[in-house]
């Protein structure tokens, strides 16, 4: 009895499905760089200016998320 196994990507190379995870981590990695400065910038400011953003405490980080990941 033989028994064959195949353990090949079709039509995907070994090495393209790394520089395509390779790619994915660096976006990822850029947008969590952006949510996280633009949430360290949100809570710099004084309660007076979020006021004047239309933003409090309790909404910096979902504004943050959308500036990095995008509307959900």
């Amino acid at each position: 009895m033989a028994h064959l196994s195949d353990t090949g990507i079709i039509g995907t190379s070994v090495f393209s499905k790394l520089i395509n995870l390779r790619d994915l981590l660096t976006a990822r990695y850029v947008q969590y760089q952006t949510y996280s400065k633009t949430l360290r910038e949100l809570e710099s400011l004084s309660k007076r200016e979020l006021n004047d953003l239309g933003l409090n405490q309790h909404t910096l980080q979902a504004v943050a998320r959308e500036a990095a990941y995008g509307s959900a």
